[in-house]
């Protein structure tokens, strides 16, 4: 077993021990933790980990923006937390900033090194999305969830560059001061506020920010739904907004399609092929999952605004499918 590997394996042991601790002690004090139904005094390295828990939400949060991965947001704690368990914890003021650094710092270089690995461009890239059930969103999904983190405002973000990437999520998202970023991406505050403020013009630039009542969006996706699985090509064009963009990410490859006539007629031969649409929450807007032959072939969520759809973004790519947790809409 690797020292990784085995710091790993104590934060494990202590988490579950932790959630039963409101706050943790001052250093030094003799608190008490539950321990096969008796108390006994937190160790060190216990009184660490309750402190690390307090932040792992936002962490995952900062890291999922950046990465558009759940498995990779985790990846990225992880290594904060083997990092803290390797640190001087004394002698960090701010454990929170200090923490967001870091995680902040590992998944900019997880961006760099997954964009360095594509020799060419493969189009647009949908992020991994995260599922609930059409009746509500899980509690710890709604967390990383906060500040309408759509898939569609995902895609926008995969196409940053990573330190204009890094520099929107810190600080738009984030409230990160510009001189805390600053050296996180090797660049002078000012430099560092350009980069936010391109980021923000791209994001602003493709105004895909879904209508807020949930409600009112669902009949417009059961319109849709119906009439692709009816083969109705003119109430498909009904739902659709005339400057509505479609982006299909199939792992090898994607599609950008355009234009309400255009993305209706690519709805109605995906529906040719006999996929079977299971509605749920995507990134907690309406959408579905696909299953062919009892696969899941693609996950979409579709963007709303004034009652018409303005994006529809399906992820299709069998490798990233197997990573995402699908069991909750068996429930």
């Amino acid at each position: 077993m690797t020292e990784s590997e085995f710091l790993a394996g104590q934060f494990e042991e202590h988490r579950t021990r932790l959630k039963s601790v409101t706050s943790p002690p001052a250093r030094g004090s003799s608190s008490m933790i539950p321990d096969d139904g008796a108390l006994r005094p937190m160790t060190e390295s216990e009184f660490l980990a309750g402190q690390f828990e307090e932040h792992r939400t936002r962490l995952k949060a900062v890291a999922y923006r950046m990465l558009g991965s759940l498995s990779e947001a985790d990846d990225a704690v992880q290594e904060a937390w083997l990092r803290l368990s390797r640190s001087d914890a004394a002698a960090i003021e701010n454990l929170g900033a200090w923490l967001t650094t870091v995680v902040a710092r590992v998944s900019l270089n997880m961006l760099r090194a997954r964009n360095s690995r594509r020799e060419e461009p493969l189009g647009v890239r949908v992020p991994e999305p995260i599922v609930d059930r059409v009746d509500g969103v899980d509690p710890e999904h709604e967390a990383l969830l906060a500040d309408a983190i759509g898939l569609a405002l995902l895609v926008v973000l995969e196409t940053l560059s990573p330190a204009e990437r890094l520099a929107f999520v810190l600080h738009d998202m984030f409230a990160m001061p510009f001189d805390e970023i600053a050296p996180i991406v090797d660049r002078s505050p000012e430099a560092t506020r350009q980069l936010a403020s391109r980021a923000r013009r791209r994001v602003q630039g493709e105004g895909r920010v879904p209508d807020a009542d949930l409600a009112a969006q669902r009949p417009v996706v059961e319109a849709f739904f119906a009439a692709s699985r009816a083969g109705d090509f003119d109430a498909l064009v009904a739902v659709l907004d005339p400057d509505v963009v479609l982006h299909a990410d199939f792992g090898t490859g994607s599609q950008e399609v355009r234009g309400a006539e255009h993305v209706a007629r690519r709805a109605l031969g995906y529906s040719r092929m006999g996929l079977v649409m299971r509605p749920a929450l995507i990134n907690g807007v309406p959408g579905g999952v696909a299953f062919l032959d009892g696969e899941p072939f693609s996950v979409g969520a579709l963007t709303i605004r004034g009652g018409r759809i303005v994006e529809l973004d399906f992820l299709a790519d069998r490798e990233r499918l197997r990573r995402l947790d699908l069991t909750i809409l068996d429930e």
